[in-house]
């Protein structure tokens, strides 16, 4: 699995040339965490800085792609307590010849977000259920290679993540709510304003309507 990079993993070349956009293959989706929970890390300035739970967040997402041969992901960003992103389907041009779920674009990017929640849901409650040390205090965690967060070369800035394991457990790991927003994108205007939207997201973090107590 991908380590996420947020200098590599954001697209600032948002313009699709050639892109067909009358074919229902990109879509912008949300999935925001159960109770609205903030349990992926913290923005300060305007910068999002993910804890361990964001970071395996972050990695499952870019993990989707390479489980998914059909599957291209545009611009994304994890925030304290939702995920935005834009998924792009691939269909065969001999549409006639899809079988099963991919026959219909709801049902795939249904399948698409299942996948995602089932492996951060399983990763995220294996962290989160690590045993205390001896001081009664949570250990300090590692990222997805097994590292140490100070061995992170500076590649990524972690928040801390113990008090939120407390949120995690109280929510009994139901990391996701149940449904999530899904939204065709039809025209190239559309596609950069929810790009642009998506890349200025932390930025705009404390008016946000999804930024509860």
């Amino acid at each position: 699995m991908k380590q996420y990079n947020p200098n590599k993993h954001h697209r600032r070349s948002i313009r699709l040339v050639g892109y067909d956009y009358s074919q229902a293959g990109l879509y912008f989706v949300t999935l925001v965490c159960q109770d609205r929970a903030q349990l992926f890390g913290d923005i300060k300035d305007g910068i999002m800085y993910l804890n361990e739970f964001g970071q395996i967040a972050a990695g499952e997402w870019l993990h989707t792609q390479e489980v998914r041969n059909n599957v291209v992901l545009h611009e994304f960003v994890v925030m304290p307590n939702h995920i935005h992103g834009i998924i792009e389907i691939l269909y065969p041009k001999e549409s006639s010849n899809i079988v099963g779920a991919f026959k219909s674009p709801s049902q795939t990017i249904g399948a698409i977000i299942r996948g995602y929640k089932i492996a951060t849901i399983k990763r995220i409650k294996e962290l989160g259920k690590r045993t205390k040390d001896s001081k009664g205090e949570y250990s300090k965690g590692e990222d997805s290679k097994g590292e140490s967060k100070g061995e992170s070369k500076g590649e990524l800035q972690f928040a801390p993540t113990a008090p939120t394991r407390g949120i995690i457990k109280s929510l009994d790991y139901k990391i996701w709510q149940r449904n999530y927003y899904e939204h065709i994108i039809r025209d190239e205007k559309a596609y950069i304003n929810i790009s642009n939207y998506i890349i200025e997201n932390p930025l705009n973090w404390e008016e946000d309507q999804l930024n509860t107590p």
